[in-house]
């Protein structure tokens, strides 16, 4: 029917007057609202002379999704969108997807991804025949399609796009598995010889691991080149061709891996399904699948049917690292984002890919096509969008200060903060987080402020370890600009402190030592708040004392009752983040936070190429209060004497 303002109602009036089931869910168009009625002819023949606004009536057709109106009105959307787009200049951040190719010729991506930015390292065309790549272009340069296609603003693009085809047409021209860390590292290179923009590096493509969580061929070359290491082939494992290059470092973005075969318990069949290589990576950011999609088709076929997940939790498409062997492995996923549902006869049949519950996108099969994508793939794609667009609105962001943005940015969804809330001890919090991550960040959490929190981003390098013999032990102390007094005045009120530290670790060479804690990172650097009632130098000294307990296999003894995870849980991998929660008076006195390196095979093996070498890290801290009339942001930019727009923001 024609769009008007009561058009519904005069829909709903109608059917209720003549006893006839109306679909509650309607798809509004630009100028079209399509409702969906159940009735015999008959009962529809006085429509047309009645006050409702009826464009035209068609046979039965479940329309639900985009995906269901006839192909012209498809093309339509896809055309009048192509015609709203703001296309952003070719200097502008990219999202290189590592996948199957990319159809070019989508009118929805040709503006974004130029002839110049399409690469392969695979025989035969650049095209995408598997129709992965080109799903996930769509969603790595625009999110769900479903909103951009039924608004009638313009669309301003931040970032465009790149592709490198990896995955070959057919299994015979499949790479050797043990080769498939040196594709990634030619795949990597083609796109950085032909432009020298920032780029986000999008690789939603896994294999199954013997050995789940320890480091493999291929997780060890994607940790080398996030560390801006170049790789070679080698016998015994990778050969590193020099030391570290900061400036050289990149963004990679993995998904977690899907799960096979669905049950009905499905969190606990996501939770035996182990993360796959490489996403165990521990330079990666690696995206899990949650879901907030959890409507019924209204096709008949499936009446009697149900969603397997819960709106908000994972979604069970998602693998996890409960499972990991061993706890000294890095925490996975980092991050979810929307990666669909399943449903479910209750019994023993599963249908994991209705578009109803995945998520719209564009589609390989011609330059107009739309269609649905779903599981980690998807939310990875979504991660990567992100992750371009962070890098667009803060181009002196270094990679490892994106990702550990994102992962800053992200927030437990109500289903996933009960379960958190209720765990009984900080060991099953920890068996969460191996499921959900950090939770799911938005577009506006990265970006946006508010006057109820305040964030510090800090950039800093240093020497961990100084000397021939790697004994001097360096760190670094951040004074934090608290408004004290206010916080002070908040009385019981709830206060948290989170607290994000990402670096990139230099992975070792040789396979042998991948299985010992301190032998496969170069360093590990730790954070420390200092306590209420500590002076500086009782707080160096603790600090000194704590990675000398480490390096010894000693758990931490510091105070961790403040902290949802605590030190002898969160620091794993090479991205450590955790929240304190408490009073606004008990923090006000906590402002020297210390940053400080513990043992690696830098300091253990005292490799002289590594001597006195320095790394860097990002650090992001943010403080907020459930108080909505108390304003944390200004007290702190008028301290610092900075304008709104200075690089200390509110998210």
């Amino acid at each position: 029917m024609r769009r008007t303002e009561d058009g519904l109602d005069l829909i709903r009036a109608f059917a209720t007057a003549r006893n006839l089931r109306l679909v509650e869910r309607a798809l509004e168009l630009t100028d079209r609202v399509v409702v969906w009625v159940e009735s015999d002819w008959d009962a529809l023949q006085a429509l047309p002379f009645t006050s409702v606004p009826v464009a035209e009536i068609r046979k039965p057709e479940f329309v639900q999704t985009i995906e269901d109106l006839d192909r012209p009105d498809q093309e339509g959307l896809v055309e009048d969108m192509a015609g709203r787009l703001q296309i952003t200049d070719g200097a502008a951040p990219a999202v290189c997807h590592l996948d199957s190719g990319v159809r070019r010729s989508h009118v929805l991506l040709a503006g974004s991804l130029s002839a110049s930015d399409v690469h392969s390292v695979v025989p035969g065309p650049v095209g995408d025949t598997l129709n992965h790549g080109t799903p996930m272009a769509g969603l790595g340069l625009y999110g769900p399609l479903d909103e951009p296609l039924l608004t009638a603003s313009a669309i301003r693009l931040r970032h465009r796009l790149e592709s490198v085809k990896i995955l070959p047409d057919s299994d015979s021209d499949a790479n050797d598995p043990l080769a498939y860390g040196i594709v990634t590292a030619e795949a990597v290179s083609l796109p950085e010889v032909a432009s020298q923009r920032p780029r986000v590096f999008c690789m939603p493509i896994t294999t199954p691991s013997e050995r789940p969580g320890e480091p493999t061929l291929w997780s060890a070359s994607v940790d080398a080149l996030a560390a801006g290491v170049d790789i070679a082939s080698s016998d015994d494992g990778i050969a590193l061709l020099g030391a570290p290059d900061p400036d050289a470092s990149r963004l990679f973005v993995i998904s977690a891996g899907n799960v096979d075969d669905f049950e009905a318990d499905y969190l606990a069949a996501c939770d035996l399904a182990a993360v796959e290589d490489p996403a165990q990576s521990w330079n990666a950011l690696t995206v899990g699948a949650h879901t907030e999609l959890d409507h019924l088709p209204s096709d008949p076929t499936f009446s009697g049917w149900s969603v397997l997940g819960d709106a908000g939790d994972l979604s069970p498409h998602s693998r996890t690292s409960v499972a990991f062997p061993q706890r000294s492995w890095p925490l996975k996923p980092d991050i979810c984002m929307e990666g669909g549902n399943v449903l479910t006869d209750g019994e023993a049949d599963f249908h994991e890919r209705h578009p109803l519950l995945s998520v719209r996108t564009t589609d390989a099969r011609d330059d107009l096509a739309l269609g649905s994508a779903n599981a980690t793939s998807a939310a990875t794609a979504q991660a990567a969008r992100l992750a371009a667009i962070a890098r667009a609105a803060y181009p002196d962001y270094w990679p490892e200060t994106v990702r550990g943005l994102l992962v800053h940015a992200a927030d437990w969804t109500p289903a996933m903060r009960s379960r958190i809330d209720t765990a009984p001890n900080k060991s099953e919090k920890l068996s969460l987080l191996q499921r959900y991550g950090w939770g799911v960040p938005t577009e506006e959490r990265v970006l946006a402020s508010a006057r109820n929190a305040v964030t510090m981003v800090a950039q800093d390098e240093f020497v961990p370890f100084q000397g021939d013999a790697f004994h001097a032990r360096h760190l670094r102390l951040h004074t934090l600009p608290w408004p004290v007094e206010t916080l002070r005045e908040l009385g019981a009120a709830n206060v948290s402190l989170r607290v994000t530290l990402s670096y990139f670790v230099e992975p070792t060479a040789a396979r042998r030592g991948w299985r010992r804690r301190y032998a496969y990172p170069s360093h590990a650097l730790r954070f420390e708040l200092r306590g209420p009632t500590e002076t500086t130098d009782q707080f160096l000294a603790r600090v000194n004392r704590e990675a000398q307990r480490e390096e010894d296999e000693a758990r931490p003894s510091g105070e961790t009752s403040n902290w949802l995870v605590g030190p002898n849980q969160r620091n794993l991998g090479s991205l450590h983040q955790d929240i304190w929660e408490g009073t606004g008076p008990a923090l006000a006195d906590v402002g020297v936070l210390a940053v400080h390196p513990v043992g690696g095979w830098w300091k253990n093996s005292r490799h002289p190429e590594r001597i006195d070498l320095p790394v860097r890290y990002s650090l992001v801290v943010s403080l907020r209060t459930d108080e909505q009339d108390v304003d944390l942001y200004t007290p702190v930019r008028v301290q610092l004497a900075l304008p709104i727009e200075e690089a200390i923001v509110a998210t």
